[in-house]
């Protein structure tokens, strides 16, 4: 992840944490969903949300969350290390795992502006 993309997805893994120790668990997903959106392209951050949400799984005992992310976490970031993402999922349990999705335009402009750099 390009050094100038990682604090806008550090702040969304970190709203997340926060909303789901204040037990603000709408708020805690939207910003998991976020962070995965941004986190797409680069198999270690795309790889921690999936962690992060089968955390919150377990946190709220959703059984269908849990199973939904244990195969996420495994392939979410060989997905990303070979460039088959589907852009703009959001990566619960509740989205088809190779559904592309619009991406929300605030969230659009920062990826814009900070490209995947190629190797």
């Amino acid at each position: 992840m390009p050094e100038t993309l990682k604090p806008y997805y550090l702040d969304e893994i970190r709203f997340a944490q926060m909303a789901l120790k204040n037990k603000q668990y709408s708020l805690c997903w939207r910003h998991l969903e976020r962070a995965h959106v941004l986190a797409q392209p680069y198999p270690l951050e795309h790889t921690t949300v999936h962690w992060e949400m089968l955390v919150f799984g377990i946190r709220i005992k959703a059984i269908r969350e849990i199973l939904g992310q244990l195969p996420r976490l495994f392939f979410g970031g060989i997905k990303s290390f070979v460039g088959k993402i589907p852009i703009g999922n959001t990566g619960g349990a509740n989205i088809p795992p190779l559904q592309p999705m619009a991406i929300p335009e605030d969230l659009q402009k920062i990826i814009t502006s900070h490209p995947i750099i190629q190797k």
